[in-house]
């Protein structure tokens, strides 16, 4: 997944109501703030005992089902717009881009587009025969310049240009959305340049969200240096909690920070908790949120 995210369980305060647990995905925010960005819930048999839903068991018995609930929908798209877009607009993942790729026709008159639409009629066709979701802007009620803007708002991860001189040169100007770095490249074996580009694309993005959840996640041991950093940095505090509602509520009202969640991969730890000085055996994230 390309979003700085930490993957745990929920303390009973904040799991969802009526489950025996929540686990959840705990997304950072650009601005040091978390989101939760997806849930799942085991219901155990608690709602089937409520609204007496049962199935037929391989003893041929009736029996309450076992059931689970799932918060994974739009809110990870929400979570993945704020993680990485900047002020110019959306900037997709490839791999969860809807246009991969767009190109588009540099031309005066009709000529030169047909000229254009011959040469790069085959590109598209090669592209989608590679699983590359690509489209061929080469509409003439939009100049150039205004469609270089609409891409890069809709995040499209990657741009490809050609005009006349291009096809004089046999080359094509690549823009990624990513770094906002040009080159340019021949049309020979523009395919194989372009899937190389995407999943260099990924990667970037991908590196970039976890060196940021790296720099942006600090352990702290006092209670103090526990507010200093929420107030000067932000981000996923690691601390130890002695494992009480009453020390998680205490925090919360004194800070605004809650448990986001206890990591999966967490690891036993001896020490104490920051607040109340007793023992703990790991540490949880902590985190302001939305």
């Amino acid at each position: 997944m390309a979003m700085p995210v930490v993957i745990g369980v929920k303390t009973e305060s904040e799991r969802f109501p009526g489950a025996l647990d929540t686990y959840s995905i705990e997304a950072l925010m650009q601005d040091g703030k978390a989101l939760q960005a997806g849930t799942s819930h085991f219901l155990g048999q608690n709602f089937a005992k409520a609204f007496d839903v049962k199935f037929t068991n391989k003893e041929g018995k009736l029996d309450l089902v076992w059931g689970t609930s799932w918060g994974v929908s739009t809110r990870l798209m929400g979570a993945l717009i704020m993680a990485h877009s900047d002020d110019e607009g959306l900037v997709l993942p490839p791999n969860l881009a809807p246009i991969q790729v767009v190109i588009v026709p540099i031309f005066k008159g009709e000529e030169q587009l047909n000229a254009l639409n011959d040469k790069v009629n085959p590109i598209v066709k090669a592209l989608q025969a590679k699983g590359i979701s690509v489209k061929y802007d080469n509409r003439d009620t939009h100049k150039p310049g205004w469609k270089f803007a609409e891409y890069e708002l809709k995040g499209v991860p990657l741009r490809v240009a050609i005009g006349p001189r291009d096809l004089e040169n046999g080359t094509v100007e690549l823009a990624r959305r990513d770094t906002k770095t040009k080159e340019v490249v021949s049309i020979e074996g523009i395919e194989e340049v372009v899937e190389n580009r995407l999943k260099e694309i990924q990667e970037n993005i991908y590196n970039k969200a976890l060196d940021f959840r790296s720099s942006m996640t600090t352990k702290v041991d006092t209670y103090e240096e526990f507010k200093k950093v929420l107030d000067e940095k932000g981000g996923f505090i690691l601390a130890h909690w002695d494992g009480t509602s009453e020390t998680e509520e205490k925090i919360k009202n004194e800070t605004k920070a809650t448990i986001r969640c206890i990591p999966v991969d967490s690891q036993t730890e001896e020490g104490v908790c920051v607040y109340s000085g007793k023992s703990s055996h790991k540490r949880v994230i902590f985190a302001r949120a939305y």
